[in-house]
């Protein structure tokens, strides 16, 4: 029997490493075009990423650097890093999807579990990930993004509104994420929830309550390793372990 129905995808980090690959230098090169002399390295953008959504992000970082942007600048900086993050993206082997995405996602597909991505990405840079990675099958009913909600992660609003779209319960239901942000949205709609870690060093907050921490999702050729949780049979998660991890909560 199983008692799984649906899962929830995080976006950036969760499916495909992105942040430093593409969003970064994005970034980097919006900021040329608009002659702000600002230059993100990799440390300042990891700290960034406590906000979420770019746009924020964009508009915190104006602040630090006392040159408070209009909203409309803002908006023009920000649609000016999508173009480029398109471009970046559509570029071949500079996203690829972490490992054990492409297996999961098929088993879950093939065995009638409904997904679903949750993101804070807009959902122009969300479509074009997903249509990038996924050209056999999109495994995906839909995508709530930035541009659905009024407040994004760690909001649990994202994740509220995908199960009232979706209408499968709360206790039927997993969510991968990789982030503190991503974890308190998820686990303040009461989701169970699986801690996935990206390419960027993450400190997860000691006051969130992991049930299950796993270090990939692994494959035949590379073992995944538990970290915390349900202890996992054979080299990789399927729908058996996530079947087992929903047993525990």
């Amino acid at each position: 029997m199983t008692y799984l129905e649906g899962v929830y995808w995080d976006l950036d980090g969760t499916i495909a490493n992105t942040e430093l690959e593409a969003h970064l230098p994005a970034f980097n090169f919006a900021f040329k075009d608009f002659n702000l002399n600002w230059k993100w390295d990799i440390s300042t953008y990891i700290d960034l990423l406590k906000i979420n959504g770019g746009k924020n992000r964009i508009f915190y970082y104006s602040k630090i650097k006392n040159n408070s942007l209009s909203n409309e600048v803002l908006t023009k900086v920000h649609e000016r890093k999508q173009y480029h993050y398109i471009n970046f993206v559509k570029k071949d082997n500079v996203i690829s999807l972490k490992r054990g995405v492409y297996r999961l996602t098929k088993e879950l597909y093939e065995n009638k579990v409904r997904q679903f991505i949750v993101t804070s990405s807009s959902k122009i840079q969300a479509n074009l990930i997903t249509n990038q990675l996924f050209k056999e099958f999109n495994p995906f009913e839909f995508i709530i993004s930035s541009d659905d909600v009024q407040f994004h992660k760690p909001n649990p609003l994202p994740y509220l509104k995908a199960m009232k779209s979706s209408g499968i319960k709360y206790n039927k239901s997993v969510v991968f994420e990789d982030s503190s942000q991503g974890l308190r949205s998820s686990l303040a709609a009461k989701l169970p929830t699986i801690y996935v870690p990206s390419n960027i060093p993450a400190i997860i907050d000691k006051d969130i309550d992991l049930k299950c921490f796993i270090d990939s999702l692994g494959n035949e050729n590379h073992k995944a390793n538990v970290v915390k949780g349900p202890k996992l049979e054979g080299n990789y998660v399927d729908c058996d372990y996530l079947d087992q991890f929903l047993m525990t909560i």
